[in-house]
């Protein structure tokens, strides 16, 4: 719904939409700015299997572009921004679905921002907008009541019944954010569970590769391949490692190999758990 209603709204007559690609949820951000909205493509890494995301002197804006569409965390291709994007008067958008509440942001660097909850938040069903109040005003008032931000935030989010379940549960969240210590804390944690896993990729002497360039590294969701992408061995590791009680571990079918996600809700316990049977792992099947 974001990607639509963000250029409904923020997209002015005759200046386009710049967009950062960095992999398949920006593309999907791209797919309806190709139904008829004035676009520019920004940046892009897809040439190089988006094993990155751009660096500044690669980003060429339009002049006199509406705003700037971004992905804060590339869920399937395992990057993300650590620093983001200077784009100078144009809003930047950012989609933070996949990292949101993970780390401290600058709210004030950005013209909008949304977050589906189901990743750190709470459960799918309910999405979170942050817009500054003169972009809200931007939108042509004749667009359908329902899909106008100036209608969500003149009603307080409550124009029509909300997901009610969804919102309490992500109220619950918040408060047990609070209680472990705010987002600095999640923060130090998030940082520590990523280096435990990373550092073990690292030090298996190849056994284990991650592709994504360490600069660029997600937090959430880290890649990797066993034994050089021997598809037998990566189909052994998911089988044994839910054997263990650790599932989920494959990567995306568009890109195999393995991804295991670090959002807040899991544990420093899980990722050494996750660690010790990778090591062991590689000791039995290397």
């Amino acid at each position: 719904m974001q990607f639509t209603m963000a250029p409904m709204n923020l997209a002015l007559p005759g200046k386009p939409v710049d967009l950062i690609h960095t992999g398949m949820w920006t593309a999907k951000a791209l797919g309806e700015l190709k139904k008829g909205v004035l676009h520019n493509v920004a940046a892009s890494t897809e040439a190089e299997k988006f094993v990155r995301v751009p660096r500044q002197d690669e980003i060429k804006l339009s002049p006199e572009a509406s705003y700037v569409h971004m992905c804060t965390n590339n869920t399937i291709e395992g990057t993300q921004w650590h620093a983001m994007p200077e784009t100078g008067s144009a809003p930047l958008v950012a989609d933070m679905s996949s990292d949101i509440a993970s780390r401290q942001i600058d709210v004030k660097k950005f013209g909008l921002i949304f977050a589906g909850a189901q990743k750190n938040l709470g459960p799918s069903g309910a999405t979170v907008v942050i817009v500054r109040k003169d972009l809200a005003e931007r939108a042509d008032k004749n667009l359908p009541t329902l899909l106008q931000y100036r209608t969500h935030i003149k009603e307080k989010s409550l124009y029509h019944t909300p997901p009610t379940f969804a919102i309490y549960i992500i109220g619950l969240v918040m408060e047990w954010i609070e209680a472990e210590g705010g987002i600095t804390a999640i923060e130090k944690r998030n940082e520590a569970k990523a280096k435990l896993l990373y550092d073990t990729i690292d030090t298996s002497n190849g056994y284990y590769i991650c592709p994504v360039e360490k600069a660029s590294r997600s937090r959430m969701n880290v890649v990797f391949r066993v034994a050089a992408g021997d598809e037998a061995k990566e189909k052994k590791f998911a089988k044994d490692a839910e054997a263990a009680g650790m599932v989920g571990t494959p990567g995306h079918r568009s890109v195999g190999g393995m991804r295991v996600s670090l959002y807040n809700a899991v544990t420093s316990e899980a990722v050494q758990a996750l660690t010790g049977f990778m090591r062991e792992f590689q000791r039995t099947n290397g």
